[in-house]
């Protein structure tokens, strides 16, 4: 396999320290517009994304029939096991693209409860060192190897300020369940050309989600950075591309036939878009990796069977099945955050599925 992606090829060049305080200490990382300028996007790449992220719109609005998959591991870590992973989806998705649109998922930042690995972008060299600058560059290029293999690029945008490194390469973007409610998230989304999926919250309820959309629709001026780095009264103009991705929650799975009517209800009645993305992982598969495939299964029947609100599912998957902590002797093509499906069972699944669709 033939990646371009290693941190020794990345310029990283150190900065200087500023002390703040006694607690604080703050260094100079590149703006998103010199990480852009070194490592740019190619012409007919930025018109791929663009015609990536029409599709997704057509998906949302109906006019597109097919089923949005967004699909790949928890999170990267390791850059040569990801693109491995990525030339085998690039493949299949080639295989399913009458009845599929395969997505990349490419997550580079990871929420903590408490404390923990916060992704590549944060510490790309898995050992607490926090090199962000080398993480935020090795994030890009890996990004940009994906799509040079054909595949649309998804992520969550978690921190705000690491939206402006990536936003050009993204066909798909999530707010995860703990973000959807916060303001500046909701602002953030509202200056997305991106499509954008709102999780409900840990509680399983989509009131959150709901609201997050209705505010993200609307045109917002809020606190930012501008793309040179400085501080900035940001202006959005609204963002009509979103909705919901139901997770479950703590009372347990939401994407049964009556948990999506019920939420079919609810969006139209606050005029929002009714289309519904179902994550097969977290609380709607119990954290178990394997019954991913069972919700899958599920959401798809109920598509057969003629609900017109499902249009997307997310799938956690990864080479090999399972998870693994982070340390010295770590299994090639393992997930170290969320467990995942392994490529073989999620390449079986997603077949299966095409052949229904095709043939339903």
């Amino acid at each position: 396999m033939n990646s371009s992606v290693a941190l020794k090829d990345i310029d990283v060049s150190s900065s200087t320290v500023t002390r703040l305080d006694s607690a604080t200490t703050a260094r100079r990382l590149p703006t998103g517009a010199e990480l852009k300028h070194r490592q740019p996007l190619p012409t007919h790449l930025f018109e791929q994304v663009a015609a990536h992220r029409r599709a997704v719109r057509a998906i949302l609005d109906g006019s597109d029939s097919r089923l949005l998959v967004v699909v790949g591991p928890c999170s990267l870590h390791d850059p040569r096991a990801a693109l491995e992973y990525a030339e085998h989806l690039a493949t299949l998705a080639n295989e399913v693209s009458d009845q599929m649109l395969l997505v990349m998922r490419a997550y580079v930042e990871k929420p903590r409860t408490t404390v923990g690995w916060k992704g590549l972008a944060y510490d790309p060299h898995l050992d607490g060192s926090d090199d962000m600058a080398a993480g935020l560059a090795l994030s890009r290029q890996l990004m940009l190897d994906m799509l040079a293999l054909g595949l649309p690029v998804a992520t969550e945008l978690l921190q705000p300020m690491a939206a402006g490194y990536f936003d050009d390469l993204l066909s798909w973007v999530a707010i995860g369940a703990r973000t959807t409610e916060s303001q500046i998230h909701r602002e953030m989304a509202s200056g997305l050309g991106i499509p954008v999926g709102f999780k409900n919250g840990t509680d399983g309820g989509v009131t959150v989600a709901t609201d997050a959309m209705r505010s993200a629709a609307h045109p917002h001026r809020h606190f930012g950075i501008d793309r040179h780095g400085h501080p900035a009264i940001i202006e959005t103009q609204g963002n009509p591309d979103t909705h919901v991705v139901l997770r479950g929650g703590h009372q347990g799975p939401n994407y049964s036939a009556a948990h999506v009517a019920k939420v079919s209800e609810a969006l139209a009645r606050h005029g929002a878009n009714p289309r519904i993305m179902v994550d097969c992982s977290h609380a709607n598969s119990g954290k178990d990796p394997l019954r991913q495939p069972q919700v899958f299964r599920d959401v798809l029947q109920q598509r057969l069977e003629g609900n017109p609100a499902l249009m997307g599912v997310m799938i956690e998957s990864h080479l090999f099945d399972g998870c693994q902590p982070l340390g010295k002797d770590m299994k090639y093509g393992v997930s170290v955050t969320d467990g995942c499906l392994g490529w073989s069972g999620t390449q079986s699944l997603l077949r299966e599925a095409v052949d229904r669709l095709r043939y339903r």
